[in-house]
């Protein structure tokens, strides 16, 4: 598995200052995708647990609220693994810290990978140009989804978070 970037302080991707990590590698190559970069399985640099301990380490500032884990595809059978070995080695050590993840796929072909047990909230769906948005809060396209993992999980339905709630 590969990584594209890590960005130390983003205020893009999720509410408040957040710690990025930009996956490298996407199957959809969406119309006008914002990160074409990403989209070569083999380009980037790998991805190791000096990586993880990286991303940890500049994480431990009281002003990061999180981490933003993007693409490239975060869910992708080649990086799912390593996506999650990373949201789980942060929620150990941040509990009080979010993880977001931006994938293509949807929520519900997911919803049994272990690894959304570490996901606070997950945008789902590809990005669609001719659903593009700017006034949406943290994604692109309108059929894009903010999805409250945890609570989804629980309830054992897509619980989606509105543009107020995040």
């Amino acid at each position: 598995m590969r990584y594209n970037k890590i960005r130390k302080m983003d205020v893009a991707n999720g509410p408040g200052v957040r710690v990025s990590i930009f996956m490298q590698g996407c199957c959809f190559n969406c119309k006008n995708c914002f990160n074409p970069e990403t989209h070569d399985f083999a380009g980037g640099k790998e991805f190791t647990k000096e990586a993880i301990d990286h991303i940890l380490e500049i994480a431990d500032k009281e002003y990061i609220a999180g981490l933003a884990i993007l693409g490239g595809e975060p869910m992708h059978p080649k990086n799912i693994q390593g996506s999650g070995e990373l949201a789980k080695a942060f929620k150990e050590r941040f509990p009080n810290k979010t993880v977001w993840v931006w994938t293509g796929f949807v929520f519900d072909n997911l919803k049994d990978k272990e690894e959304l047990a570490y996901i606070d909230v997950l945008v789902d769906g590809q990005f669609v140009e001719e659903l593009k948005n700017p006034m949406l809060k943290f994604r692109g396209s309108a059929n894009q989804r903010l999805i409250d993992v945890q609570r989804s999980l629980k309830e054992g339905n897509v619980c989606i978070l509105s543009d107020d709630e995040v």
